[in-house]
């Protein structure tokens, strides 16, 4: 089984991808821990952070294979490359870029463009994507999740976008393999404090709630 695989693998079994925004590579290194001992294991940070290709660097080569390092917001495919060659697991973005998927082929990495309209999931799945992103998917909730899933049962989505704690199981149960989370998993304000046990503690949260997730 190649690494790209693994990761995908592990991904689905784990359903969490914590999204980050962080200038400083020892807080994104101190995140991956806390997570990690909460057990989340994803950790995407995006490419509109000052100096991301660095903090991914650094974070990668720190936490190892323990918690899979993702760039996100990746835009076209050189940025790509950089963010590959940095350490990034995983790639994602907001909307699809062939040349992005084509890059993340070349190097076998797990590419993850942006969908939203049932035109943009299937256009995205069939330039090769390995999950896409539906993005913003607080614009349909967990519903628009479950329509899309009717015709596209082959496709496997991840949802990011005001996914919180009280609807990230709903977000399962409606189809999606994975869910990124933002601030309600890792807050600036638990940042800014360097607060990385309440980071921990909403963690485990969240793994509770997407193993109750009916699937």
């Amino acid at each position: 089984m190649s690494k790209k695989q693994e990761i995908l693998n592990r991904l689905k079994a784990s359903r969490l991808v914590a999204v980050v925004r962080t200038d400083k590579p020892g807080d994104l290194i101190e995140v991956g821990r806390a997570l990690l001992r909460g057990g989340v294991s994803f950790l995407e940070i995006t490419m509109t952070v000052p100096k991301a290709l660095t903090i991914i660097e650094q974070a990668a080569d720190a936490l190892k294979d323990d918690v899979i390092i993702g760039a996100g917001t990746v835009l076209d495919a050189e940025t790509a490359r950089a963010a590959i060659q940095a350490g990034a697991g995983y790639i994602v973005a907001p909307a699809l870029r062939p040349a992005v998927v084509e890059m993340c082929r070349r190097y076998d990495v797990a590419s993850m463009p942006g969908g939203m309209t049932p035109s943009e999931v299937l256009e995205a799945w069939e330039s090769g994507a390995d999950m896409v992103k539906v993005f913003p998917c607080g614009v349909g909730g967990p519903p628009f999740i479950k329509h899309l899933k009717g015709p596209y049962p082959f496709i496997d989505i991840m949802t990011t976008g005001t996914v919180t704690l009280a609807n990230a199981a709903q977000y399962i149960e409606a189809g999606a393999c994975a869910v990124g989370i933002g601030g309600e998993l890792v807050g600036k304000e638990a940042l800014a404090n360097g607060d990385f046990d309440a980071i921990t503690e909403n963690a485990r949260q969240f793994v509770e709630a997407v193993k109750k997730a009916r699937v």
